[in-house]
């Protein structure tokens, strides 16, 4: 629904509806929903404004879940609190936006935003359902930690891009950012650029590791969507700025984050009997194995201690 709600939000830019309700909380000062009179553009303004509430659906079910589950998940909760308050967040500025007329540094904020709910769903989501811990070197951990600061300036930068220059399904009355667009997009380029060459580099040095097949397909699914953004983005700077491209570049950017926190997120160094300094499949096999071993015997600690005290 995060990736969604992006989509959606993308596509009311893309037609040119960011005022098609013209005033906040309410689609009209005397209408609380979209009329006829607002048109299609209405329409899609308010559809997804009504997405918000969705959005909200799903977080409150995560909060829910993490209360309701036995063992307690206090770590899942906080993930789940910090979720809706970025939602919420998010929403308020959704509203400065339409009430100072889509300001372009509002609306890079509303993206960032929703760059960064993404960040703690996938979070919660991997410690409902981790996946195996990849145990590399300190280098190939330095090189995953580059490439994360690197897709998020690159991100930062791409809203700066629509921020500045033309865009689709602008009309020539929106405000830009007051910078030299050309210089913005190089500088874009250069990040997209920095960070393919920062995903060869850590699948290399992975691979040469010994790292495990699940980690080194991570990495290529990273440098599939890398390269699949960078195509996208050139075709649509070709072609004119057309709004399916675009729209399509603002899912390949959600997509791209995801992929980059899937490869880099379980690379984490440790040292102890049994793992290499350099990594590979049997120190990851053996860090496994040593953290579902303290897993299981605090959930055996846990249980005598509450049948002692029954």
């Amino acid at each position: 629904m995060a990736v969604v709600i992006v989509v959606t939000g993308g596509a009311v830019r893309l037609t040119g509806s960011g005022l098609g309700c013209p005033t906040w909380p309410s689609c009209t000062d005397t209408s609380l929903t979209t009329t006829a009179a607002m048109g299609w553009r209405g329409a899609i303004e308010f559809g997804n404004r009504l997405l918000a509430y969705v959005l909200a659906a799903a977080v409150g079910w995560i909060i829910l879940a993490a209360r309701c589950t036995q063992p307690a998940r206090p770590d899942v909760l906080r993930l789940g609190w910090g979720q809706f308050a970025l939602v919420v967040a998010n929403a308020l500025l959704g509203g400065i936006t339409v009430l100072t007329g889509l300001n372009p540094y509002t609306v890079a904020g509303h993206f960032l935003l929703s760059t960064a709910l993404i960040t703690l769903a996938y979070l919660a989501r991997s410690r409902t359902a981790p996946a195996p811990v990849a145990v590399s070197d300190q280098p190939s951990c330095a090189l995953a930690r580059a490439l994360l600061t690197a897709c998020a300036l690159l991100i930062a930068a791409g809203t700066v891009v629509t921020g500045t220059g033309p865009h689709a399904g602008d009309s020539g009355d929106v405000a830009r950012i007051p910078l030299d667009w050309t210089l913005v997009t190089r500088v874009h380029s250069a990040l997209a650029w920095t960070v393919l060459i920062l995903a060869v580099l850590l699948h290399t040095r992975l691979r040469r590791t010994g790292a495990p097949h699940v980690t080194l397909r991570r990495t290529r699914l990273l440098l599939a969507v890398l390269v699949a953004q960078g195509a996208v983005g050139y075709l649509q700077s070709a072609l004119g700025l057309p709004e399916l491209l675009v729209g399509v570049h603002m899912l390949g950017s959600c997509l791209m984050w995801i992929a980059a926190l899937h490869a880099a997120a379980w690379l984490t160094t440790a040292v102890g009997p049994g793992v290499r300094e350099n990594g590979g499949a049997a120190a990851c096999t053996s860090a496994s194995s040593r953290l579902l071993d303290q897993s299981t015997a605090g959930g055996l600690d846990k249980g005598a201690e509450r049948v002692g005290g029954s």
